[in-house]
């Protein structure tokens, strides 16, 4: 396990260290050209620091079966003060079962760091596996067989090694009750927070699938000893499949790096973050939300208002601008409407749940082959006007596509909610992950502004209609306090929309012409 030096001491490129600035672009043809039935490539990191007088132990304990299976052993010597890079390359020279490269970083890269850059090896040598031991020999090599069997069989993309899964295993193999039950509260806190099952978040043994770290960018995650956290996070966020595995417990006379109160407070920390980041309150840097919307299925969301004003409304033709995955259209489709969507990006399976998809850049106009005079009974706008850079012109375009008595229907985030007046007036204006500062708006809108609006492209504001917090994101289930929450916010959106309203909607029709009027009557 390594150190944690200043941030300012290893500003330095550790691709260009290592020589793996890229991923090479044939790996993906390599992958194809094994076949599925060839045996799964294997690697092995070894992070060690000061790990001279172990070393040679934990590469012995490698089981002999198990090392003609592995096809890279990585030791990474992160800037240790004693031989152990000399250790190893002894071992290299003796040993000729195992296939070892030896690494001496020249400057210390952390915990975090070192596991970053056996990463990149593990990538760029086209392993498919790659599982992590440590130096000091807190975690016993014999059990490699049972940590990498789930992902040899497909079960899993990560497996980690538990002492926590067999009950009394952990103490009675030397764990200090100090650090037992501080593993269970913060593991406990975890799961809470993430919506996890696992008995262990703080084991070092773990094992990935090469395929599933090329797809989260474990790259973004701290050098520190909370990269175990944010590789968790990132795998959960990703959808990965995690397998726990039980593990014997052993605590000898190693020196432990970890600083436990920073190291509990970063975790909580970067699980805090995160939670609140996928309910739309701040940002959060190793864990990114994809690029398209989720069904907002809350009984008062903006989806909600505007599913059921589709429901009092006769079978239409709907363009629907900024669809997104189609899951709103989805719902239109199943009242009757016909649905015709436009958005920048085709996400899987959008063209099933709409009666015809056109991919365009709304930023550019409403595209040509979607753009008919008069064509349409509705037209939606749900969520998409203030990733517009000028949301103005597109309102002025789709005044003509509407049939006489055509309506519009609009959301847009309140920037006057609570939320953001108090961030801006505490000074901590930010973009967030989701939700009224979500990072990819590029307009903010107030009830007045957005009414002015849609009055200046030639709208008549039929109704409009407020719609509070995500309470059922906030708080899952029914319980008291999310009942109470939700009552209150209810409350406060019905007696002042402008402070309480998180969303806006707004249903909005042609002003109806003279000439469309009847002609007057005698008497």
């Amino acid at each position: 396990m390594g150190r944690v030096l200043p941030d300012a001491v290893r500003r330095f490129s550790y691709g260009a260290l290592l020589g793996m600035d890229s991923v090479l672009a044939d790996n993906r043809d390599a992958e194809a050209s094994r076949g599925a039935n060839s045996p799964a490539r294997i690697g092995i990191l070894v992070v060690a620091y000061n790990a001279a007088t172990t070393l040679a132990s934990v590469l012995d304990r490698v089981p002999v079966d198990f090392r003609k299976r592995v096809s890279q052993v990585f030791v990474c010597d992160d800037a240790s003060d004693d031989a152990t890079y000399l250790v190893g390359l002894g071992y290299q020279q003796t040993s000729k079962d195992m296939p070892l490269s030896i690494i001496r970083h020249p400057e210390n890269l952390g915990y975090g760091g070192n596991q970053k850059a056996g990463y990149k090896m593990a990538i760029e040598h086209d392993l498919d596996i790659i599982v992590m031991l440590h130096g000091d020999g807190q975690y016993a090599p014999e059990a490699l067989e049972d940590v990498v069997g789930p992902l040899e069989r497909g079960e899993a993309d990560a497996v980690f090694g538990s002492r926590m899964m067999e009950k009394g295993a952990a103490r009675a193999g030397g764990m200090p009750l100090y650090k037992y039950v501080g593993n269970r509260i913060l593991t406990e806190v975890e799961n809470r927070m993430l919506g996890t099952e696992l008995s262990e978040f703080h084991s070092g043994y773990r094992a990935y699938s090469v395929r599933a770290l090329k797809s989260i960018p474990f790259e973004r995650n701290s050098d520190d000893f909370n990269f175990d956290t944010q590789i968790i996070i990132q795998l959960v966020d990703a959808g990965k499949r995690i397998k726990e595995v039980p593990i014997p417990t052993y605590y000898g006379d190693e020196i432990c790096y970890v600083n436990g109160m920073k190291y509990a407070r970063d975790v909580t920390v970067d699980v805090a973050r995160y939670k609140l980041g996928r309910l739309g309150f701040i940002a959060h840097e190793t864990a990114t939300v994809g690029e398209t919307y989720a069904m907002k299925l809350g009984e008062e969301s903006s989806h909600a208002v505007i599913r059921r004003w589709l429901a009092q409304m006769p079978a239409s033709k709907i363009l629907d601008l900024g669809s997104s995955g189609g899951l709103l259209a989805e719902r239109a489709r199943e009242l009757g409407h016909h649905v015709v969507a436009v958005d920048l990006f085709e996400p899987e399976g959008v063209r099933d749940r709409v009666d015809r998809f056109v991919q365009a850049d709304l930023n550019e106009g409403i595209p040509p082959e979607v753009a008919e005079p008069g064509g349409y009974d509705i037209v939606l706008c749900a969520d998409i006007l203030e990733h517009l850079v000028r949301p103005e012109e597109l309102l002025k375009e789709i005044k003509p596509l509407l049939a006489p008595h055509g309506m519009l229907i609009a959301s847009v985030p309140n920037i006057s909610h609570w939320y953001s007046r108090t961030r801006i007036a505490l000074g901590m204006f930010d973009y967030d992950q989701r939700g009224i500062l979500d990072e990819t708006h590029m307009r903010f809108f107030t009830r007045r502004g957005m009414s002015r609006r849609l009055r200046n492209a030639g709208f008549e504001i039929i109704r409009q209609e407020a719609t509070g917090i995500p309470v059922e994101n906030l708080l899952r289930g029914e319980g008291r306090f999310a009942r109470v929450v939700r009552r209150l916010d209810r409350l406060g959106v019905k007696t002042r929309p402008t402070l309480f309203g998180y969303q806006m909607v707004f249903q909005c029709g042609r002003p109806v012409e003279p000439s469309l009027l009847e002609p007057p009557t005698d008497g």
